[in-house]
C-alpha cells in the first residue's frame, strides 16, 4: 500500500500545505475539516501535486465522528501511516477577561480535539507503526500575555506529545510535536476573544511574520525524516526557547513589560 496520511484542518493554512508536501511524494491523503468547499481545494492542490485520497467534513470536537474518519480510512485507504493533527482556533486576552466558555472552547478545539484524534486513531498507528504529528505551539513553550487559555491548550499538546513519544517507543510508533511561532496563516478566521484590539494586535504579529505556511511544511517534513521529536521551524523560536531554558528570568521580565505595555495600549 502506498504511504498514508490523514490530516485534520486540512482545508487551509499549514494543514493544507503539510497535505501538498507530502502529497508531492505520491502520498494517499486523507483530509478533515469544517469546511467542504476548502477541503475541495485542497484536494484540487493534492492531486495537482501527484497525491490522490478523500476528504471528509469532521468537528474534532466530536469524537464520534473522528472514529468515523478512521473507519473511513480504513475503508478507503486500507490504514493510515501518519496522523496530523492539526485543526486549532486562535483566542486571545487577559485572564480576568476570559470567559469560562472561552477556556472550554479553546480547550475543546486545541487541547481535547488532539487527545480524541490520537485515541480515535492510535489502533491504525500501532497497527502500521506509524507517526503522530501533533501541531502545538511556541506559546505552549513561551507563554506570552493575553493568551493564557491558548497558551495551556497548547502546552497540553506539548506534554500529550511527550507521554505518547515515550509510551509508544517499545511499540515501533514515533512521536513528533510541531511548535511554530506566529505565521501567515488564516488562523484569525477564528479568532476569539473579549477585545477587538486583541485581534488587530495578533493580526499584527501575524502578517509580520518572515515564514509562509509552505515553509513550515517543508521544515517539518526534513525534521519528520530525521526523527526529531520537538520541532522549531523558526530560528527566533528556537534561541527564545534555549534561552529560557538557560534562565528563564530575563524572559518573564520581558513578558510582565509586554503585558503591561498590551493593558496601557487597551486603556488607550
Amino acid at each position: 500500500m502506498s504511504n498514508r496520511m490523514m490530516v485534520t484542518g486540512a482545508g487551509s493554512g499549514l494543514g493544507r500545505e503539510i497535505a501538498q508536501r507530502w502529497a508531492r511524494e505520491g502520498w494517499q491523503l486523507a483530509l478533515c475539516d469544517l469546511d467542504e468547499r476548502r477541503l475541495e481545494e485542497t484536494l484540487r492542490l493534492v492531486r495537482a501535486e501527484g497525491g490522490d485520497g478523500f476528504i471528509r467534513r469532521c468537528d474534532v470536537r466530536d469524537y464520534s465522528q473522528l472514529s468515523a474518519f478512521a473507519e473511513a480510512c480504513e475503508a478507503q485507504l486500507g490504514g493510515i501511516d501518519v496522523l496530523v493533527n492539526n485543526a486549532g482556533v486562535a483566542s486571545g486576552g487577559f485572564f480576568e477577561e476570559l470567559s469560562l466558555e472561552d477556556w472550554d472552547w479553546q480547550l475543546s478545539v486545541n487541547l481535547m480535539g488532539v487527545v480524541k484524534g490520537c485515541k480515535a486513531f492510535l489502533p491504525l498507528i500501532l497497527r502500521s507503526q506509524g507517526r503522530i504529528i501533533n501541531v502545538a505551539s511556541m506559546a505552549a513553550l513561551m507563554q506570552g500575555p493575553g493568551m493564557s487559555n491558548y497558551n495551556v491548550a497548547k502546552a497540553g499538546v506539548v506534554a500529550l506529545s511527550e507521554s505518547l513519544m515515550v509510551e509508544l517507543r517499545g511499540q515501533g510508533v514515533k512521536v513528533h510535536v510541531l511548535c511554530p511561532s506566529f505565521f501567515q496563516t488564516n488562523l484569525l478566521d477564528s479568532f476569539r476573544g473579549p477585545t477587538p484590539e486583541m485581534k488587530a494586535a495578533v493580526g499584527k504579529l501575524l502578517e509580520g511574520s518572515p515564514i509562509s505556511a509552505a515553509d513550515i511544511a517543508e521544515y517539518l517534513y526534513q525534521q519528520v525524516a530525521e526523527g526529531a521529536f520537538m520541532i522549531l521551524p523558526h530560528e527566533a523560536g528556537r534561541e527564545a526557547w534555549a534561552g529560557k531554558c538557560r534562565n528563564p528570568e530575563p524572559l518573564y521580565a520581558e513578558m510582565a513589560h509586554m503585558a503591561d505595555r498590551m493593558r496601557a495600549k487597551a486603556r488607550g
